[in-house]
């Protein structure tokens, strides 16, 4: 933990710039309350250890300014004036324990490491929640197809280890649930684990959620804050579309990755972190580094070992137990012996090419659920995208019209984005460009604001 020790007493001080660290924390010494207030404006700390009386400012009255300024921070109050009166004050201040002096140093050990052992429980049911919010059910990689057989060999095979793993595959086939997977049969699977999509976090915040910030650090920094780094510490970290991270932000990233270690926005010490990286893409990096759009030596440093997810065109096979499965969690109880859709909507379902992949099926099982008056599921359940060949959607534009080549454009865009719900990513995938390429085709189109 990072601590800050304020004390007027030199002796102390000397002796907790040695015996702290021996402890294993990183320690701040101050001499005075108003001291460590200014260090506090400066810097973000997890434990407080401050002495009731000092000139400048008493222990309760820093106390209090630190909960408001960071209400996370503990604090431990140590004075030589044993009372009762005086323990109540600090406790109804927002203390985590009173100490007297003289204190032994093993005591004050493990008051440390009851108050480490306390904000771990903290983060990881702040990372449960965060995990349960974004949960999209039980983790499982379904499929029997040679190539998804494959998949789940691999992610036995290295999810216990250590090493950096680079997920590749298009957009919808599954990439964030072979990491959660990933993180379920590893080592730290009783930490963290937080998911991260790159390509949606605005780039002037980027920096922020990721590795946080600190008071004042910029225009709407209102209080210090963990960055999304800080919050899987011990576990896992999951990078989502890594292509989409500006260049700036690369090289940071390159640098946690090298030290193990993250700096908050504004703050002026390093914070040492433990996590396991777990990226994805659906682009060509390679591509991307002859391109000087990402760094090389942070593609070599995030692929120590590669898991491809294929296509669901590739794996036709599962279609069918791609859809039972997803059936299962969305419509009615039913035995496992009693179908879920009938036969002529298991083979409309086959012959799809799912350009959207699993993504695009489990939104049309979705579909189909709220339709569908009765099981099984029927062909009409279905949604239209799926019992049109895309052959159809061609034929909508006229041939025998002379169209500009930007209304051919504007009419692609736009039957991708009807076609596969609004899915943005899915339809940069098809159309073969970069998600923010079709951000920046979309709002040329004043015409596509009612699709978009």
């Amino acid at each position: 933990m990072k601590i800050l020790f304020a004390d007027d007493e030199p002796f102390l001080q000397d002796l907790m710039r040695t015996e702290i660290p021996r402890m294993g924390h990183q320690v701040t010494v101050c001499p005075d309350g108003l001291a460590a207030l200014a260090a506090l404006e400066k810097d973000s700390y997890d434990c407080l250890i401050v002495d009731l009386d000092m000139p400048g400012m008493n222990g309760i009255d820093l106390i209090e300014s630190v909960k408001e300024r960071a209400a996370d921070t503990d604090a431990v109050v140590l004075t030589g004036k044993s009372s009762f009166e005086s323990a109540v004050r600090a406790l109804r201040a927002g203390a985590f324990d009173y100490l007297t002096k003289p204190c032994k140093l093993v005591r004050l050990q493990t008051l440390l490491t009851k108050i480490k052992e306390k904000r771990e429980l903290n983060d990881k049911y702040k990372a449960a929640k965060y995990q349960l919010e974004r949960a999209e059910g039980k983790t499982e990689i379904v499929g029997q197809s040679e190539k998804i057989r494959f998949v789940k060999k691999m992610v036995q095979k290295v999810a216990p280890t250590e090493a950096a793993i680079l997920i590749r595959g298009e957009t919808g086939t599954g990439k964030e649930l072979v990491a959660r997977s990933l993180h379920e049969h590893s080592t730290q699977r009783e930490m963290p684990f937080v998911a991260v999509n790159c390509g949606a976090l605005p780039e002037s915040l980027i920096e922020s959620e990721l590795f946080g910030h600190r008071k004042g650090a910029f225009t709407g920094a209102d209080n210090h804050r963990k960055g999304l780094f800080e919050m899987a510490n011990g576990g896992t970290i999951f990078l989502d579309e890594i292509g989409e991270l500006p260049k700036n932000v690369q090289a940071k990233l390159l640098r946690v990755l090298e030290s193990k270690e993250i700096r908050r926005v504004g703050d002026s010490e390093s914070r040492q972190i433990e996590v396991r990286i777990v990226c994805a893409t659906h682009r060509n990096l390679e591509e991307m580094v002859v391109a000087g759009e990402f760094r090389e030596d942070l593609m070599f440093r995030i692929n120590t070992f590669e898991i491809f997810i294929p296509p669901l065109r590739e794996r036709s096979e599962d279609i069918t137990l791609l859809a039972d499965h997803l059936g299962r969690r969305i419509l009615p109880r039913r035995s496992p012996d009693e179908p879920l859709f009938t036969d002529d909507a298991v083979d409309v379902l086959g012959k799809h090419t799912w350009p959207g992949n699993v993504r695009e099926l489990a939104n049309a099982v979705e579909h189909a659920a709220i339709l569908c008056d009765d099981l099984p599921v029927g062909v009409n359940d279905l949604p239209h995208s799926v019992l049109s060949r895309r052959e159809s959607y061609r034929g909508g534009v006229s041939l025998l019209e002379p169209m500009t080549l930007k209304e051919l454009e504007f009419q692609a865009i736009k039957q991708s984005l009807e076609r596969l719900e609004g899915n943005k990513p899915a339809v940069a995938e098809e159309l073969g460009v970069s998600l923010k390429t079709l951000y920046n085709k979309i709002n040329q189109y004043a015409q596509l604001k009612e699709v978009a």
